[in-house]
């Protein structure tokens, strides 16, 4: 099984690694950041959270658990999303998996919650 990874996309736009697959997970293309420079592999962005679910959390740490477990949920029941989920799986079977976000915090932010889906997924695998 590979190694999944999630950094932040600011601090990650020169891959630290050759071998590893970028995926981008944010709905929204993060600030700042061009898309020729991303070197991004792929861009999932139906994976990350609902609108209503990411205006609703608004970043705010307190609120992080409820997000948690609602985002669980959408990852786990919106075919779409479970689609995708899988999909990342594959590739984590074969190669290093580096998810990126643009969240400034590095704890409570979708990919970690995403990160949490796809270990319990390749567990099971």
């Amino acid at each position: 099984m590979s190694q999944i990874t999630i950094r932040r996309i600011y601090h990650e736009l020169k891959p630290s690694e050759t071998n590893q697959v970028r995926i981008l997970v944010d709905r929204l293309w993060p600030r700042g950041v061009k898309k020729e420079e991303a070197n991004i592999d792929y861009w999932f962005k139906e994976v990350a959270p609902s609108h209503e679910l990411r205006k609703w959390f608004g970043h705010k740490t307190e609120r992080f658990e409820t997000f948690r477990i609602k985002y669980l949920e959408e990852l786990q029941t919106d075919a779409t999303k479970r689609k995708i989920v899988q999909k990342i799986a594959q590739i984590a079977k074969k190669d290093k998996v580096v998810l990126l976000y643009g969240a400034k915090d590095e704890k409570y932010n979708n990919a970690t919650v995403l990160l949490e889906e796809l270990e319990r997924l390749l567990k099971d695998l």
